[in-house]
């Protein structure tokens, strides 16, 4: 079955590009929409699955969504997504703090800028299957510099995972120790867990397990959110803590 890729993005010539773009980053067999207004977005993820992605037909895996659209803003379509079940990417020119930050705040699991060269949005999305959130360099270097500088909008916070990105330094450390929700973890996801701990990327645990890697990231956003956790080394000693491998 292909993996789905939505392509929210009404310059027809960038649209075109973005698709490239994700043929090339991907092994896997894609099926690609392509949407040019939020309107049009809406109506595909309708037929997908809905805003939760638990009806219809399979939901989308990966989403590239531009922020600003003819008939409104894609921050607007990022929040009325927060619960599908997708990775969710901003692609857009802005590089600027009023819109990288809302983005991540509104649940965008990568931000790439449209004004990067073929082959560093190729590299870029390629992360995903690495574990890795995709970020234009220039993304990566504004949340570094952001974080170092504690609270600064020159730059970008350290790798703490898909659903850190955003999240607010903090001058003491996340304590691990936490009540044992393991039991709540489904066979698969304790098997994905285990790799994960042993250091294992998302294209070898699929290669392990034989299945795509969209489902290995699936399953590790729901152990994360499980375990109460942000990244795979917090996962990993929250699992030793609590013998879980």
């Amino acid at each position: 079955m292909p993996v789905k890729v939505l392509i929210v993005e009404d310059n027809p010539v960038a649209r075109g590009f973005l698709c490239r773009v994700v043929r090339e980053s991907f092994s896997d067999t894609i099926a690609i929409t392509e949407a040019g207004d939020l309107e049009a977005a809406r109506r595909q993820i309708h037929l997908a699955g809905g805003a939760t992605g638990l009806h219809g037909t399979d939901p989308f895996k990966l989403l590239l969504v531009d922020l600003e659209l003819p008939d409104g803003n894609g921050l607007e379509l990022l929040a009325e997504l927060a619960q599908y079940p997708a990775t969710k990417i901003v692609t857009t020119l802005y590089s600027d703090d009023d819109h990288l930050f809302p983005a991540l705040q509104c649940g965008a699991d990568g931000y790439l800028l449209k004004e990067d060269r073929f082959e560093v949005l190729v590299e870029e999305l390629q992360k995903i299957v690495r574990g890795q959130p995709p970020l234009s360099p220039a993304i990566a270097r504004r949340l570094l510099n952001h974080f170092r500088g504690g609270g600064s909008t020159e730059g970008g916070a350290a790798d703490t995972g898909w659903a850190s990105a955003g999240a607010p330094p903090s001058s003491r450390p996340v304590p691990l120790e936490r009540p044992p929700d393991h039991e709540r973890l489904t066979p698969r996801e304790n098997e994905v867990l285990t790799y994960l701990s042993k250091g294992f990327t998302i294209k070898e645990i699929a290669a392990l397990m034989g299945i795509k890697w969209f489902t290995v990231n699936d399953h590790i956003k729901s152990i994360y959110k499980k375990l109460n956790v942000s990244s795979r080394a917090e996962a990993a000693v929250l699992a030793s803590k609590q013998g879980l491998v």
